[in-house]
């Protein structure tokens, strides 16, 4: 075992909904997510008018990104939509097969996983409620409410992320409103294939 010490204490500000410390904190705007969008017309209508909205924003905590040791984040993500379809983190798979967790802290959301196959499923997250990522499934997480949607996650230090897979391929499904509530259809612009 190393002498260096691991021993920290992480503090997550439920008023404020910040995480300190945190080894990365990034804001995510829309002018970056515009192409994992279904509508990427809509999404330049948007930024045309002058506005690039914050979608999301994270706060992670890495010790080590070697096996054995847990990464932990806190995500808010902002209420809005692009055409018809709700605000989202771009998602991922995993480089590493890894397991993840989600735990809602406020507001409503969907989690969306799916398997490198193309099954997809979801679970609605709200206070209180754990949505778990099996080992090989995609995942990316929606706002579906009308205020601040924040989760606390945890995975896998040495698990990687493969962001392009997403971009390239898309998810093979959405979420979008359809008379005032969420609902999980096809996404059209989804390539199916293994991934």
């Amino acid at each position: 075992m190393s002498s260096e010490s691991f021993s920290k204490v992480i503090n997550l500000d439920l008023k404020n909904f910040t995480m300190t410390p945190a080894t990365r904190k990034r804001e995510v705007r829309l002018s970056e997510l515009k192409d994992y969008f279904s509508d990427p017309a809509a999404a330049n209508k948007i930024l045309s008018s002058g506005r690039d909205p914050v979608v999301y924003e994270y706060y992670e905590y890495v010790v080590d990104e070697s096996a054995g040791h847990l990464s932990l984040g806190l995500t808010i993500i902002y209420p809005g939509k692009v055409g018809k379809e709700y605000f989202m983190t771009r998602g991922h798979f995993h480089l590493k097969p890894a397991a993840e967790f989600y735990y809602g802290i406020r507001g409503r959301g969907m989690l969306l996983i799916q398997s490198e196959d193309g099954r997809a499923e979801y679970v609605e997250l709200r206070p209180g409620v754990i949505g778990y990522v099996p080992p090989g499934w995609g995942h990316r997480t929606i706002n579906t409410g009308r205020g601040k949607f924040v989760f606390f996650f945890a995975y896998p230090s040495d698990a990687g992320h493969d962001y392009g897979i997403v971009k390239e391929k898309g998810f093979a499904k959405i979420v979008i409103e359809e008379k005032g509530k969420p609902k999980v259809v096809d996404n059209p612009k989804y390539v199916s294939s293994t991934i």
